[in-house]
């Protein structure tokens, strides 16, 4: 008979492997060995989508802060020119821009200006600020201003 003694590692290679299976994994590498200019770049993608989207809401979270105290300086003039107006009337007892200065920094705001309306002087302008801090800074202090007096048709 001709057959010859094959040794069993050369065997099954011979069966699994073959000539066009060999040529594909030659010409492609061993996955050990790919060295491709996008390897890993997945990762640094994501790490970029991450740190955007941290940033984003940084200054989401920013926007947010300056809204609030835009709404404090706000709610701060309103409150103040209402109790400065109630005073101008004689509804309540002090000097009308002294009652809007301890109104506005009891809510935490700083009085800019107040002043009484001609002619009748019982109608109240006030100014009230709230200083920003930390990046806010330099956008300046957030400002409210309010209007109160009687109402029409009342002295």
């Amino acid at each position: 008979m001709w057959a010859r003694s094959v040794p069993e590692a050369d065997r099954c290679r011979s069966v699994w492997s073959s000539p066009h299976r060999d040529r594909q994994t030659a010409a492609r590498g061993s996955s050990k060995s790919r060295n491709h200019p996008d390897e890993g770049s997945g990762t640094v993608h994501g790490m970029t989508i991450a740190v955007l989207m941290c940033a984003l809401l940084i200054v989401i979270l920013l926007l947010g802060q300056a809204g609030i105290s835009m709404h404090r300086a706000a709610k701060a003039a309103d409150l103040a020119a209402l109790a400065a107006a109630d005073t101008a009337r004689g509804l309540a007892s002090g000097v009308p821009c002294d009652v809007a200065r301890a109104v506005a920094q009891e809510n935490g705001a700083v009085m800019d200006h107040c002043d009484l309306v001609s002619p009748e002087q019982t109608t109240v302008d006030v100014r009230t600020s709230i200083a920003l801090f930390g990046p806010l800074e330099p956008l300046g202090p957030a400002i409210g201003i309010s209007r109160a007096g009687p109402p029409p048709g009342e002295p």
